[in-house]
Order: C-alpha cells, then sequence, then structure tokens
C-alpha cells in the first residue's frame, strides 16, 4: 500500500524533498491527522489547525533547526511538533511523562525557544538574532510566530520598538485571525481590520513606522504564495515583518464556527466534529461561580466594575460582559494594565474586580506591589487556576501565587473551600476592605454548590475549625481541606486530628494559632501551593516568632521543582497531595 505524504517525512529534511505541487495534499493530510490524535487524546485544536499551510511552508524554505523559529504562546505548534521528529510520539501530547502542549527546550532542538505565556516570541528571537551578529553568524535567520492577540501586549511591543532599530536577520510573521482564545479586542485589532479590508496600500503604516520591511497581508492558506513570499524574504536584510491572514480551525466545520469552544474542545467525534459532552449533572466550576455571583452582586451594587486580561470565557467574566457591558472590560493581553487599571478605577471608588490566572499574574508584580498594595487600594483580585492545573503543565500551574503575594504588605489574601465560601468572599470584599484581596480559587469544580442566594460575611483573618481531634493539629487551605475533611470521616482520625481550615494566609488566625501551639507538639500544614515562602512557611514563622521551639512541622505542598504536564490526579500523587499520601504521612507522625 502506498504511503501517504505525511507518513514519508519524519524531519523537515524529509519534506523538502516534497513538490510544492504536492504540498497542499499534505496539508490536508497534517490536518487530518491533528484532528484524529485531539479528538480523542484533547488539547489546543484549533490554533493548529489554522496554521498548517504556515507550518509547512517555514520548514519547507528554512534550514531548521540551524535557521532558528520561536512559536508564540505555542497553542498552534502541533503541526511543527508532527512536522520534526515526533510524529509517532504525538499521541502522547499533554499526557504524563509525554510531550508537552507547548514547545519546549529540552524536548527537541527544533523548539528553538520554551513558551506558554504569550508575547515573548519577538524579544527571544530578537536575542537570538543579536547573538548570531556577535557570533558571526551572519546568515542565519530568526524567524518569530505571533498572532494579532498576542502582539497586542506591551512586551511584545518593547521587542519590536528594540528590534526596529537594530540589523538583525529577524523576521517577525503575524498570524492575523482576530482571535485569541476569545475574539480580540483594542485599537490595533482595529487597524489590522482596516489594513485588511483597504484594497490600497495605507498611507500610514504602524510596522513600517518601526522601520521594518512590510508586506502582506496575504492569504496564509495558500501554500505556493507563502512559500514564495517567504524565499523573497530570506534575501532581505534587517528586520522584516510578514503580515499572513489565517483562519482558525480551518480544515474542521465546528471549528471554523466556534472558534472559542474549539480552541480546546475536549473530546469530540473526529468524523462528525461534534463535541463528546458529558450530560451528567456536574456541579459548577469555580471559574462560573465566580461570574456569577458577581453579576448577582454587580445588580445591586453600581461601583462594581469586572476586569480582565484577554480571558473572558475562562474566567467566566463573560456573564458580567453580558449583562453589563459599560462596566466590565476585556483589556487584551495586557496584565499590567489590566492591574494598574484596576487600581485607578480604585481611586475614584469602585469597587473592581481583577479577574486573572495565577500564572498570569505574575507578569504584573510590580503592579500588585507599587500601583496597589503601596497605596492601599483595595483591588479584588480573583486569582484563577491556583494550585495545579493539569496538562497545560509548568507554565500553567498556579502553585507561587501565595509564596509571591505573601510578602507584600497590606495584602490579604484567601483560599475558599468551596463555592459558598468564594461566594461569600466576593460579597464581604465589595462590602469594603480599604486594602486589596487577593482570592484564590482552583481549576474544575466545586465540592458543593450554594443552591441559595443568601450571603454571609467573612471576619477576615478568621478560621474555621472543623474537626477537634486531640492528638495531631492539620492546618489548610483552600481545596486541601476538602481532604482533610474526608479523612476525618474515619475513626482513628476523627478522634486523633485536630483539623482547621485556615482561611486566610494573610493575616493568620494568630489566637487559634496560639491555642493550638500551646497544645499540640505536632503541626501539619498542607497547600496546593509551593511548600517554599508558602502557607506552610507562614506558621513556622509565626511559631518562630512566638518562641514556640518545640513543635514539629510537616509541610505538605508542591516541592521546590517545576512540575510536569499530566493530570491533577497524576500531579497529585507525585507532588504527596492525594489523600493516601497524605493519610499515611498522618499515621507515620502518630506513631513516631
Amino acid at each position: 500500500m502506498k504511503k501517504s505524504i505525511l507518513e514519508q517525512i519524519q524531519y523537515p529534511k524529509d519534506l523538502k524533498k516534497i513538490p510544492i505541487r504536492n504540498l497542499p495534499i499534505l496539508a490536508k493530510e497534517l490536518r487530518e491527522f491533528i484532528i484524529d490524535i485531539v479528538a480523542t487524546k484533547e488539547g489546543h485544536l484549533g490554533a493548529s489547525l489554522g496554521v498548517v499551510e504556515l507550518t509547512i511552508a517555514l520548514h519547507y524554505v528554512f534550514d531548521t533547526p540551524k535557521d532558528l523559529l520561536v512559536w508564540d504562546v505555542g497553542h498552534q505548534a502541533y503541526g511543527h511538533k508532527i512536522l520534526t521528529g515526533r510524529k509517532a510520539i504525538f499521541h502522547t501530547n499533554r499526557q504524563l511523562h509525554g510531550i508537552a502542549g507547548f514547545p519546549k527546550r529540552n524536548e527537541s532542538i527544533y523548539d528553538a525557544f520554551g513558551v506558554g505565556h504569550s508575547s515573548t516570541s519577538i524579544s527571544a528571537v530578537l536575542g537570538m538574532a543579536i547573538a548570531s551578529q556577535l557570533k558571526g553568524e551572519t546568515e542565519k535567520q530568526h524567524i518569530a510566530v505571533i498572532g494579532d492577540a498576542s502582539i497586542a501586549s506591551g512586551m511584545a511591543f518593547e521587542g519590536l520598538n528594540h528590534a526596529g532599530v537594530t540589523n538583525t536577520n529577524i523576521l517577525i510573521i503575524l498570524n492575523d485571525n482576530e482571535m485569541g482564545i476569545d475574539p480580540n479586542v483594542g485599537a490595533l485589532k482595529e487597524y489590522l481590520t482596516h489594513i485588511k479590508k483597504d484594497t490600497k496600500k495605507c498611507d500610514f503604516n504602524i510596522f513600517e513606522a518601526l522601520n521594518f520591511d512590510y508586506s502582506g497581508p496575504i492569504d496564509g492558506h495558500d501554500l505556493p504564495k507563502i512559500i514564495r513570499e517567504l524565499e523573497r524574504l530570506k534575501t532581505i536584510k534587517g528586520p522584516k515583518f510578514l503580515h499572513v491572514i489565517t483562519t482558525k480551525g480551518k480544515g474542521l466545520r465546528q471549528a471554523e464556527e466556534n472558534q472559542i469552544t474549539y480552541h480546546a474542545p475536549g473530546k469530540f467525534n473526529k468524523i462528525s466534529g461534534d463535541r463528546i459532552v458529558n450530560n451528567l449533572n456536574l456541579p459548577l466550576k469555580f471559574q462560573d461561580i465566580f461570574g456569577l455571583t458577581l453579576v448577582a452582586l454587580a445588580r445591586k451594587n453600581k461601583k462594581i466594575i469586572g476586569i480582565t486580561p484577554a480571558m473572558p470565557t475562562g474566567s467566566s467574566l463573560k456573564y458580567m460582559i453580558a449583562e453589563f457591558p459599560n462596566r466590565a472590560f476585556d483589556v487584551g493581553i495586557a496584565e499590567q494594565h489590566a492591574v494598574t487599571l484596576s487600581a485607578g478605577m480604585a481611586t475614584q471608588g469602585f469597587i473592581p474586580f481583577c479577574t486573572i490566572y495565577s500564572t498570569f499574574l505574575q507578569r504584573a508584580y510590580d503592579q500588585i506591589i507599587h500601583d496597589v498594595a503601596l497605596q492601599k487600594l483595595p483591588v479584588i483580585f480573583c486569582v484563577d487556576r491556583a494550585g495545579l492545573v493539569g496538562e497545560d503543565g509548568a507554565t500553567h500551574h498556579g502553585v507561587f501565587d501565595i509564596s509571591y503575594l505573601r510578602l507584600i504588605p497590606n495584602l490579604i489574601i484567601y483560599a475558599p473551600t468551596n463555592a459558598s465560601d468564594l461566594r461569600n468572599i466576593l460579597y464581604t470584599a465589595q462590602l469594603g476592605l480599604n486594602l486589596p484581596i487577593a482570592i484564590r480559587y482552583p481549576r474544575g469544580r466545586v465540592s458543593e454548590e450554594n443552591k441559595t442566594n443568601t450571603f454571609s460575611k467573612i471576619e477576615i483573618g478568621k478560621a474555621k475549625v472543623l474537626n477537634k481531634g486531640n492528638k495531631i493539629a492539620v492546618l489548610t487551605i483552600g481545596i486541601t481541606t476538602n481532604t482533610i475533611i474526608e479523612i476525618c470521616k474515619e475513626k482513628p482520625f476523627k478522634k486523633a486530628v485536630f483539623h482547621s481550615d485556615m482561611q486566610f494566609v494573610k493575616p493568620l488566625d494568630e489566637v487559634l494559632l496560639h491555642k493550638i501551639a500551646k497544645n499540640f507538639n505536632t503541626i501539619i500544614t498542607i497547600e496546593d501551593g509551593s511548600i517554599t515562602n508558602g502557607f506552610g512557611t507562614a506558621i513556622l514563622e509565626f511559631l518562630q516568632e512566638n518562641t514556640y521551639h518545640n513543635i514539629r512541622v510537616k509541610r505538605i505542598g508542591v516541592p521546590d521543582i517545576f512540575i510536569e504536564h499530566g493530570s491533577i490526579s497524576e500531579l497529585q500523587k507525585i507532588v504527596g497531595l492525594d489523600m493516601k499520601s497524605i493519610e499515611r504521612i498522618i499515621l507515620n507522625l502518630f506513631s513516631e
């Protein structure tokens, strides 16, 4: 039986042997291969389908890995992985010990730069290009592929601003599909739309103004045209900019028509394209509890404002945007701006809820300190995806937020255990705290749902005692509380374990901690974050500062390493946060 074209390709050197006239056939086969795997193994679908032709053209024209190719964010790099030696193991994508869902330097020499967060590609490629000049490698090419959502970020513009005054051999390819995960927003999006609609060359081109040799826009699904243009650009020295128009989800009708859902659709039928939806009556996700509660509060409190940096669907701010479009803002991939915009709102008496993923909040650290906490502005940070997030891996695990937020003065840190806690802290925060607060909650579904519409005010810094055993004290934060609640249902643990949900990492309930320190010789702390400078460290500091020297403390949490990708349950077992591991630790401490 004759092999397909894709079956004949293991690496780009094999691709270069294929006649150009046959490359559209390869594009069709590559799309089918991606659809076939992602349909059952899940992953990011739409972005990779949209750049199939561009991916083929890049590896066909350029001498990768000698020529350096960086994919911004990396959602769109599945075709790249398949054509660079990972086709046979692509079915392990995003699975424990399998290949990563994003380009990763230690996975392949073809992955020139590790990515996962947006807008880093231009700076990285420029650094590589300058290094090549210093080494005398004048013929080496340096290519960054960046989307129209990512290029609107401040960091991308910083890279463009620097690159434009160099003579580096750098090519920026703008993959313009008018989509990030959600539809793009902002003035730059409007400008790009104008370029595409104007049949004549615009009088002003922002990229030419930044000293780039601009070409385009061209059809990103016309393989021969892309190849011709890339070949031409190879001969031009200095900073170059190619504007390519693509369709996210190209080749799968549902992915083209519903680009938000099919960004990462879960399992779907590879023939029909229809998603396989579990119809079980599952509890809501934490993000939906947040989104729906915020709408309920905003109906009564006109000072409430919602702000998110490009994640209205992922954070569920979409509900408020739909009902109160004048009071809810998607500011694009601009985390620093989102935080300081919130601070500005707070100075004028409004109550900004800045909802942002834990790992994305890292990108606005100075703004949290300088623009919010230093000025005691009551911004409410709703820190989504806190803790281990699963298959997206190290770039997305929200395990550092307690550690990096805990050391900031004037900042309250709270972690809800369930839906009721999240609803009540959101209610409490909008009543007025006079200080900023970070409310951290995980990806995934709540353990229970509050079916009532009532709210209760939470006392800041107050813990909850959930079990009154007499042998060992277990202090938990956030959803780790639920694990100990289950463990304490068993007789030996119920009698022996004193369990407190501390609720607040900052301020701590010091009244309760003094009582615990005077009555227990062993304390266990449990958190779904890094134990380095985390919640457990806060307990150690309290004990040391109050001269409780003879208490043994065991901290359970994420160790001081980057955690790979895999299911949340698999990763919990690896770091010792699963129920059996915690039971074993408690029993071992009993017996000592």
